[in-house]
């Protein structure tokens, strides 16, 4: 899944100011897309094939006091009239937002229910990023599953096994800030399909790339194809030469 929704509280980020012009070169390799409505509508080929899991949350932005207090801000009658596969909500586990994002959550599930459209729960973490341990995540993700949600994404964090066996729906795993090298996002997506998560969802460390085709090939290779670090930098480096990726095929499930 390729996350282009970061500009719903972060603005124009980095290598994604002109969502269109980051999003279009991506659209061949990637399941599926994250987005907003607007950037949806603005910026993705209405022609493409490609699912949308649309993001339905929002309400804060990183110069607010916390990124915490989020409400619906899409009606599911709008995402059904877009055609969207997936709509995607963060819940706040543990912080002062807790209950209202859980309610949106319970609420948003409802309407999925009654028009067949499925959940994504997002276990954000708002500006405390040394929650991700796998206790609170552990605890996060099997909140949202009991809740209703479909599939859940969240991070990855040492004893990610343990994240995993207590939650009964299917994890993603966001690929979170900018890493330093690709060898980096290579091991992150590695180890999280290792251990257990059915796929990734990322973003910065794909767009802000010097080479996106090439990173979101290599991501493509150990998703679909099982590759180890070493193989997933050789489908890279050989992208980077050639510009003409070869698509990992999609298993049938």
């Amino acid at each position: 899944m390729l996350a282009v929704d970061h500009g719903y509280f972060m603005g124009p980020t980095h290598k994604l100011e002109e969502p269109r012009k980051t999003i279009e070169p991506l659209l061949p390799y990637a399941d599926a897309i994250m987005c907003t409505r607007g950037v949806l509508r603005t910026s993705v080929d209405p022609k493409t094939n490609v699912p949308i899991v649309l993001r339905v949350s929002g309400g804060a932005s990183v110069i607010g006091e916390t990124l915490t207090n989020e409400a619906t801000t899409t009606s599911f009658k709008d995402a059904i009239r877009l055609n969207v596969s997936a709509v995607a909500l963060s819940i706040f586990v543990g912080t002062q937002h807790e209950h209202q994002t859980l309610r949106n959550l319970g609420h948003l599930v409802n309407l999925g229910e009654d028009y067949g459209i499925p959940v994504l729960a997002v276990t954000a973490v708002g500006k405390e990023l040394e929650k991700r341990d796998a206790r609170y995540l552990g605890l996060a993700c099997r909140i949202a599953a009991e809740l209703g949600a479909h599939f859940v994404k969240t991070y990855f964090c040492e004893d990610f096994g343990r994240v995993v066996k207590g939650c009964p729906v299917p994890l993603v795993v966001a690929g979170g800030p900018k890493l330093e090298t690709e060898l980096d996002a290579f091991e992150l997506a590695h180890d999280a399909i290792a251990e257990g998560a059915i796929g990734v969802d990322m973003g910065r460390n794909i767009w802000q790339s010097e080479h996106p085709v090439a990173m979101i090939t290599a991501i493509r290779e150990i998703v679909h194809n099982g590759a180890n670090v070493r193989e997933a930098t050789h489908a890279f480096e050989e992208v980077k030469k050639t510009k003409t990726p070869v698509l990992a095929k999609t298993p049938v499930r």
